[in-house]
């Protein structure tokens, strides 16, 4: 399938959906008198006579002049929010599996903007994301993630959201919302879970996929605790810093620790606020990254606790994730993972993750057992068919406010992956990335990046004929 027919398929599904949902919201628009957290819009739907392509590019020359309007900061309960979004990617230490409770929605987007002047809860937009590399590597980067491919443009990643959030702000009153998403590009291969669509990557091996990342609904119990929110679907596996949705993450790149972990789940996660500062979740999921219809599927324990200090200077966040009986299944992977992020004064701070994994009964490489599709065999002892395989990983970013559009961020990062079940090669890898992010107002965003991986024990990049790799990369995020 050719990129230019990919990119007009989705040009109209993006048009016809467009049209669709600005039906829903003149005949579904919630009044701004029942949103006490509703942001003040940019563009009146009502007041202007100007077209709805007129208003979304009215948008962004307002956006990148810095002439958008702006109103009193969302209301919010609890702890004061420790940076600054933009330019980091977000303004508070973030857990997964929940919306920030007691945290508005204070966000406004051009395409919503120019559908309704962004009056209602239900919201739709996304974003394109642009990549390039220069590598040393020829053929693959890997196991960097998400730009695999040597040397090469791509479209990482085209998603399109519609969105409802539940009001945590308020404590009267059960609320709800729900998530939807469609995602294309290149990155549906950190995405992809056995079940969902999953024959494009592990039957194919297409470059370019599509992906349903997130699909689910929550509920807001105000008077549970200080807020619960309750999650059901499919999401993002809730530990650590990074996430499969570029506008998230610090850098371009992602770091080894990443590359192999866990990335999403299906299943219920209730996200309790004790006080504020800790913050409990448990739930069951079928386990990591496939489908509940699958064989693979198995109840699986997530539990997490979040603690943030009075002074928000610093966080720790603690989970267990996917725990069950641990034998060997797609991505079964038994997961415990730490994550602490430290303010420096005003401007630095930095993000630190480590976790610990393994599969037990893991077919060996050596053995007469058949690793299924998209998983690797474990490198065991001569004579056995199976074997524990376990990996370790930790990261750390350090990253400084240069002004309200700038950032730089510097990352070490340090993989063990012990029987080469992970990546396919038993050794220890390295990377160190330098990046600089910059914001044209808060629609678009460009981050060049340097890195240099090293595999320690054998050569592991470029699809095993190379141990260093050296690369210049760069993406580009337009918001819509």
């Amino acid at each position: 399938m050719g990129i230019g027919l990919t990119a007009r398929r989705i040009r109209r599904l993006v048009f016809v959906g467009v049209i669709a949902f600005s039906l829903l919201q003149t005949s579904y628009c919630v009044d701004a008198q029942q949103v006490p957290d509703a942001p003040e819009p940019h563009i009146s739907s009502t007041s202007s006579p100007q077209s709805f392509f007129a208003r979304w590019t009215s948008f962004y020359e307002k956006d990148w002049k810095g002439r958008t309007a702006s109103g009193p900061a969302p209301a919010r309960r609890g702890l004061p929010s420790p940076l600054n979004s933009p330019p980091f990617p977000n303004a508070d230490w973030s857990y997964g599996g929940s919306p920030t409770l007691g945290e508005a929605d204070g966000n406004v987007y051009p395409l919503q903007t120019a559908i309704n002047g962004a009056t209602g809860r239900t919201k739709i937009y996304g974003w394109i994301e642009p990549t390039a590399n220069v590598s040393t590597s020829r053929n693959r980067n890997y196991p960097e993630t998400n730009d695999i491919y040597s040397n090469r443009i791509e479209l990482g990643q085209a998603v399109v959201y519609v969105e409802r959030l539940p009001n945590s702000v308020q404590r009267d009153h059960v609320d709800w919302g729900f998530h939807l998403t469609g995602f294309f590009g290149t990155d549906y291969r950190s995405t992809t879970n056995r079940g969902y669509f999953s024959s494009q990557l592990l039957d194919h091996h297409r470059q370019y996929g599509f992906d349903p990342v997130l699909e689910y609904a929550d509920v807001y119990f105000p008077h549970v605790a200080k807020g619960m929110n309750v999650r059901l679907g499919r999401f993002i596996s809730i530990p650590g810093i990074e996430a499969q949705l570029t506008p998230n993450n610090y850098i371009f790149s992602h770091s080894l620790l990443y590359a192999i972990d866990p990335f999403t789940d299906t299943g219920v996660l209730a996200t309790i606020q004790a006080n504020d500062q800790w913050v409990v979740q448990v739930g069951v999921s079928g386990s990591h990254d496939v489908a509940l219809w699958t064989e693979d599927a198995k109840p699986s324990f997530m539990g997490c606790v979040s603690y943030t200090t009075k002074s928000v200077k610093d966080n720790i966040y603690l989970c267990a994730n996917g725990i069950n009986d641990g034998k060997y299944a797609f991505n079964n992977l038994q997961m415990y993972d730490g994550t602490w992020y430290h303010k420096f004064g005003g401007t630095w701070h930095m993000a630190t993750e480590m976790y610990a994994m393994y599969q037990r009964e893991v077919p060996s490489v050596n053995g007469p057992i058949l690793p299924e599709k998209g998983t690797n065999g474990a490198n065991c002892r001569v004579g056995m068919k199976t074997c524990l395989a376990p990996e370790w990983a930790l990261v750390n970013y350090l990253n400084k406010q240069l002004s309200p559009h700038d950032f730089i961020s510097f990352r070490n990062d340090f993989l063990n992956d012990k029987k080469g079940q992970r990546t396919g090669y038993a050794t220890k890898y390295s990377e160190a990335t330098f990046m600089l992010s910059h914001w044209i107002g808060s629609t678009v965003q460009i981050r060049p990046e340097i890195r240099f991986d090293h595999a320690w024990d054998r050569k592991a990049y470029d699809e095993g004929t190379r141990a260093n790799q050296f690369t210049l990369a760069s993406d580009i995020i337009v918001h819509f």
